[in-house]
This record gives C-alpha cells, sequence and structure tokens, in this order.
C-alpha cells in the first residue's frame, strides 16, 4: 500500500501531513519533498493558523517550525498536547533554534521528533515516515 493510499479513508483523501513553515523557500521545498515521497501536504505560514488547520484538516503527522509569526511553535505544541482531539498527534519539529535547551523545550513539550535546519530531504522523509508507521502500528 503506497502512503497515499494508506492516507484514504472511503473515497476522500485525508491529510497526511500539516506543515507550519514561514519561510516560502522553505515551506516549498518540504511540500514538493513529502510530496514526491507520495503524502498529501497542507500548509500553513503562520502559528495562528496551525491548530485550526490541524482541526480541520486532521493530519497524521505535523512538522512544525519553532519561529512563526503570531505564535510560537513551542505554544502551538503545548496547545495540541493540551487538547484530547490531538494529543496523540505526532509532531516533527522542523526548527534553526538546534540549541540544547531547544530541543529540551520541545521534548518536554511533547514533540515526537527534532530535526535541525539545515536538514537533507532524506533526513526529514525518514523522520515523517518513522512518526506514520509508528502512529499506524498504535
Amino acid at each position: 500500500m503506497t502512503p497515499r493510499e494508506a492516507g484514504r479513508v472511503g473515497a476522500a483523501l485525508v491529510t497526511d501531513i500539516v506543515v507550519a513553515e514561514d519561510e516560502p523557500g522553505i515551506l516549498e521545498a518540504l511540500s514538493f519533498v513529502l510530496q514526491r515521497a507520495g503524502w498529501s501536504v497542507h500548509s500553513v505560514t503562520d502559528g495562528e493558523a496551525v491548530v485550526g488547520a490541524v482541526r480541520r484538516e486532521r493530519p497524521r503527522v505535523l512538522v512544525l517550525d519553532i519561529m512563526l509569526p503570531k505564535r510560537s511553535g513551542f505554544e502551538i505544541l503545548k496547545q495540541i498536547r493540551a487538547d484530547v482531539a490531538t494529543r496523540a498527534l505526532p509532531v516533527l519539529v522542523l526548527t534553526a533554534k538546534g540549541q540544547a535547551q531547544d530541543r529540551r523545550i520541545a521534548e518536554e513539550l511533547g514533540a515526537d521528533r527534532f530535526v535541525t535546519k539545515p536538514y537533507s530531504n532524506t533526513e526529514v522523509v525518514e523522520a515523517v515516515r518513522a512518526l506514520l508507521d509508528r502512529s499506524a502500528a498504535s
């Protein structure tokens, strides 16, 4: 079964991944790489839009930048983990903030994976695949 087929519910295609990234070039590259891997992608470019997109799209994974306009990724992660409806959503934190303290905060708030920019396309695809495989097994 392909990732796209796994994302089907009845005849409707669900969103596999919501990507929250404010840098247009990074967002375009991430969307391209993830779609090429076979997943459907919905993107948002500011922190206020993330939670609404997660509730509306019901993705299988959230790829979350920490430094977003309007609300930080840390605030969003905290809200997602506090909400029963979104608590179990696998979250990949993808950020230029790669210091040990940022990683520790992300882990304490419930991030499932942490990838530091600059990243390799393979690294991101493998991290997303691992999160999707783990959530499918549970």
